[in-house]
């Protein structure tokens, strides 16, 4: 039965209208995941070494920052890791058993990068350990606790992405934790610490998170077996609709019927409320680079685009998907593309800008860093607000905004591949800013960024003319595209 199921998904992948887009993202992010791999092996390898250099003792440092490693890791899997996704409503139907269709759907996130990375790492690690002396049997029941505590990680990930804005909770709680152990007034990691180390010292303790592991395993399966019924957990929730005119858009006649539709869409739909979480979590990406010594200078526009760029990545990135569910009765309606693009276009202008707005809290680290926000935005308005509108025209995968609640259905609604598909407009203002910076002066480089946004500005019409174009050659593959729902 489980054969029949890879079948299935097997079927479904080489059949998809968008085959072509996602086979050629997949092998892109396979060298990504390649990528980091080897820089995981590299450090599982080295942590010993460095740590020995720095006079530290490698397995009680490595264990006294497990509690964030572990809170990072299920921040990220929130944000990137997607849910396998199963059509569960045919097989409902068909002579499948449900434990069946159930395990196999847990199954594949057991498989998941996210989870054998780790690995990776920890591996590499615990042979050094034991090739420097460590006792071999502790070290085992040391690592199959940490790889036991990255499982349940996984299935925590299952259970609360269904959760509204959980993510800007784990990002508060990291925040919280490691500010309070910097100024010294509550240190996590005297309590973590000896908890983890025990799974070293004393046999046994290295199967409190395996039993957790086991149970948390049977909670969600039986969690999702109790759920796997046409009309109880796969049921489409109704809610209470309200009603909101935004009548002071009338007077920018279609232009303010798209930006109408526009704003009731992210603020309805829990897809779309997320660019908002989002854009805000992009503001604080600059404290990164921003103030860092060991980042390379040129790596400051690279801030400047991402921090004043947040909504233009995450929502414009999916334009014309947010609209898929309703695409081909627009394409009835004879409405000018023009018109639907430029809505889209201010949609993100206003956002950018309020994001830069936003953002005037990095005159902390000094005008010349804020300036450089300034020009990320003049860049990402005049060039990258352009770039995303022109690669709606290739994006072949609908949203389903009413996917908020179904046990297997995919809840991301930000992803690695529209990270990956955002690295090209990057490029072009990293290597405008470090010319200037190769001349002698950053600001050469911002004013070359300024003028590149300036100049896509300039041409803006000319542009649209283009991207208009190219909206009707790709109108008929999209909406055939749209037509399908798995």
């Amino acid at each position: 039965m489980i054969k029949k199921f890879i079948y299935l998904e097997w079927k479904a992948f080489i059949r998809s209208a968008s085959f072509g887009k996602n086979l050629a993202m997949k092998i892109l992010i396979g060298f990504f995941m390649l990528y980091f791999s080897v820089i995981f092996i590299g450090m599982g390898v080295g942590a010993f070494y460095v740590l020995k250099d720095m006079k530290l003792e490698p397995l009680v440092t490595v264990n006294k920052f497990l509690v964030y490693y572990f809170l990072f890791d299920l921040l990220i899997r929130l944000l990137l890791q997607s849910i396998p996704v199963l059509n569960i409503k045919p097989l409902l139907v068909l002579p499948f058993k449900k434990p069946t269709i159930v395990h196999f759907s847990l199954g594949k996130t057991m498989l998941s990068f996210f989870n054998w990375i780790h690995a990776l790492f920890f591996i590499p690690f615990s042979v050094v350990l034991i090739l420097n002396g460590y006792d071999v049997v502790g070290i085992v029941f040391w690592h199959l606790g940490i790889m036991a505590f990255i499982y349940i990680n996984n299935f925590l990930n299952i259970i609360l992405s269904n959760i509204d804005k959980l993510f800007v909770v784990f990002v508060a709680l990291i925040a919280v934790l490691a500010g309070a152990q910097y100024y010294k007034l509550f240190d996590i990691t005297e309590f973590t610490t000896p908890f983890f180390q025990n799974f070293y010292d004393i046999e046994g303790v290295f199967l409190i998170p395996i039993l957790l592991l086991i149970g948390l395993h049977i909670y969600t399966y039986k969690y999702f077996k109790k759920n796997l019924y046409l009309d109880a957990g796969l049921s489409v929730k109704q809610d209470e609709a309200s009603t909101e005119n935004l009548t002071w858009l009338n007077q920018f006649g279609t232009l303010g019927t798209f930006l109408k539709n526009d704003i009731k869409l992210i603020k309805r739909n829990k897809r779309s409320k997320t660019t908002i979480i989002m854009s805000v979590v992009f503001l604080f990406y600059g404290l990164i680079f921003f103030g860092n010594s060991h980042q390379p200078a040129m790596m400051h526009i690279f801030a400047g685009i991402f921090v004043s760029g947040g909504f233009l990545f995450v929502f414009g990135q999916f334009v014309p998907s947010w609209d898929s569910s309703y695409y081909q009765l627009m394409m009835t309606q004879n409405i000018p593309y023009r018109n639907y693009i430029t809505s889209k276009w201010w949609l993100i202008v206003i956002a950018t800008f309020v994001s830069t707005i936003l953002a005037s809290f990095y005159l902390f680290y000094g005008w010349e860093v804020y300036l450089t926000i300034v020009v990320g935005a003049i860049y990402n308005i005049g060039v990258n607000s352009h770039l995303v509108l022109l690669g709606g025209a290739f994006t072949k995968t609908p949203i389903d905004l009413s996917n908020a609640g179904g046990a297997f259905g995919d809840k991301k609604a930000f992803n690695a591949s529209a990270m990956l598909l955002s690295l090209p407009k990057i490029l072009l203002p990293v290597a405008l800013y470090a010319l200037g910076i190769y001349f002698g002066d950053k600001m050469i480089g911002l004013a070359l960024v300024a003028v590149a946004g300036i100049l896509g500005f300039v041409f803006k019409e000319k542009v649209f003319t283009l991207i208009e174009k190219r909206y009707k050659i790709e109108k008929y593959s999209t909406i055939s595209a749209y037509k399908q729902k798995n």
